[in-house]
């Protein structure tokens, strides 16, 4: 019976050259992306289908193409890239435990937490790094981030996530709107005005209260993922959106008016499931006692934050 085990010195190089490779179709361009020449990509990638016994590519005179082997072979050699450099990142983590990087999105206060991190651990080396809220999660796998503080939706997969607190959702609209002014408002209010929208439909929903209670669509308004583009679009009258409560004052050409009909949108912390590290330890509780009300609110035991 043949032996099926894999090649047990399968070379993570190789796996990166094959996958640049099947990614740029051209030895040229491949090994120019790799700094490397072309008769040496040309051996590495011989050298890794030896080890495999199968041929990955086959050589056209418009570029390389994948053969069936090579087709299997790709997402199985992304996945243990990835692998390798989570685990990478990881271990340098639990080797490195003075180290921790936080981040954090749009209009997210977390200086409380951090300074109060870095008093107690005065040996400790603590970042901080501003997220994309659509890059949360990867940031997290990958090792670039070992904490972030965001809001929900949030895929929670391989993480941890705790709430600390509820934020009220409320309407933005241009100062000169017809419901500017107003003490608070319902979805009825606005059920026929335009709403942002953005690419991620998990966020969409929750966001646009989409679809509404009734089983309504909320009325597609422009495309917009900056938070400025946004703010510029509510302002020239295009469309209105709901945002986060953050306390903060509206800008001039902006009224913020409360929705009394929807649930809060909720700030939470995720960490990795798995990361039980000292620092991430520590900055969770700090966390959970320092950020757990929203900024410029005073939490019941009195301390402002």
């Amino acid at each position: 019976m043949p032996d099926a085990s894999p090649p047990a010195d399968l070379d993570l190089r190789l796996l990166r050259y094959f996958v640049v490779l099947a990614e740029h179709r051209t030895f040229a361009r491949a090994a120019e992306a790799l700094h490397l020449t072309q008769p040496s990509l040309s051996r590495q990638i011989r050298r890794l289908e030896q080890q495999l016994g199968a041929r990955l590519l086959d050589r056209t005179p418009q570029g390389s193409r994948l053969t069936e082997a090579g087709e299997v072979f790709l997402p199985g050699a992304r996945t243990l890239l990835r692998t390798a450099a989570r685990t990478a990142a990881l271990t340098r983590a639990a080797a490195e435990p003075s180290r921790i990087t936080i981040g954090y999105t749009a209009n997210i206060i977390i200086t409380p937490a951090v300074r109060e991190l870095r008093r107690r651990h005065p040996d400790a080396e603590v970042n901080t790094a501003h997220l994309p809220w659509d890059d949360v999660r990867h940031a997290l796998l990958d090792g670039r981030v070992d904490a972030v503080v965001t809001r929900l939706p949030l895929e929670i997969a391989k993480l941890r996530v705790t709430v600390l607190h509820e934020e009220p959702r409320v309407l933005v609209v241009p100062v000169d709107h017809r419901l500017a002014g107003r003490e608070s408002v319902t979805l009825a209010d606005f059920a026929d005005e335009p709403m942002i929208r953005g690419s991620d439909p998990a966020r969409d929903a929750f966001w646009r209260i989409d679809p509404r209670p009734d089983g309504s669509r909320a009325p597609d308004g422009p495309l917009a993922e900056d938070l400025e583009d946004k703010l510029e679009l509510i302002a020239s009258g295009g469309a209105v959106a709901i945002v986060p409560d953050t306390g903060g004052r509206s800008r001039p050409y902006l009224a913020a008016v409360p929705l009394r009909d929807v649930e809060p949108s909720h700030v939470v912390l995720a960490v990795r499931a798995a990361d039980r590290g000292r620092l991430v330890t520590a900055f969770s509780t700090l966390a959970h006692s320092l950020l757990s009300a929203p900024a410029g609110s005073t939490p019941a035991d009195g301390t402002p934050r």
